[in-house]
């Protein structure tokens, strides 16, 4: 499989879904432990950091979900 085939794989509504909501809430949560002290005091949040902890989670469950349809044969077929 290329990496477009992969993408477009990782692209279906299904997976998308699933990996936002992974990325929410999984993202809060490390957000809040990783600048809650910062949130809390008012000051102003390091937003490189912000963005990046719910990128990785999303990133993450996509390839999770598309590695493991790979393994049962079923990436054509998640639809």
């Amino acid at each position: 499989m290329t990496a477009a085939e992969a993408l477009v794989v990782c692209m279906r509504p299904p997976i998308v879904t699933r990996s936002l909501l992974v990325a929410v809430v999984v993202g809060v949560l490390l957000n809040a432990i990783n600048q809650g002290d910062v949130l809390l005091a008012g000051e102003s949040v390091d937003m490189a950091k912000l963005g990046l902890t719910f990128v990785v989670p999303f990133l993450v469950a996509s390839f999770g979900s598309w590695s493991a349809l790979r393994e049962t044969g079923s990436d054509r077929d998640c639809d």
